[in-house]
């Protein structure tokens, strides 16, 4: 139970980072953040290993480059279905969507 929340958190910070550092994702408050969180959580448990399936042969040609497209698209479904989490377009949604990557690789480390 303690790593789900704490997996919820990184995210939730992933996202508020992203929302800092890149101009086309915005952010409300913290109960939107919390709740784009759980969604791209929900959507990277169940979603994301079917559409890598699926996809594998371009990932596979891509070196996983293309993972991180699969990422953004995502991210950028989040940013559609949760009110007051905004991505404005794919770029925008491909550099958080690298910046929610990095942040996630980097507090694995510590966890």
């Amino acid at each position: 139970m303690i790593n789900v929340i704490l997996r919820l958190l990184m995210l939730t910070a992933g996202i508020f980072l992203a929302s800092f550092l890149v101009p086309g994702i915005t952010v409300d408050g913290y109960g939107s953040a919390i709740k784009a969180a759980v969604l791209l959580g929900v959507l990277n448990i169940f979603i994301k290993p079917v559409i890598l399936i699926m996809t594998l042969p371009i990932t596979l040609l891509t070196l996983g480059l293309f993972t991180l497209v699969i990422n953004a698209l995502l991210l950028w479904f989040v940013g559609y279905a949760v009110a007051g989490f905004e991505v404005a377009s794919f770029i925008s949604a491909l550099v958080g969507a690298v910046i929610v990557s990095i942040l996630s690789i980097v507090l694995n480390r510590f966890i």
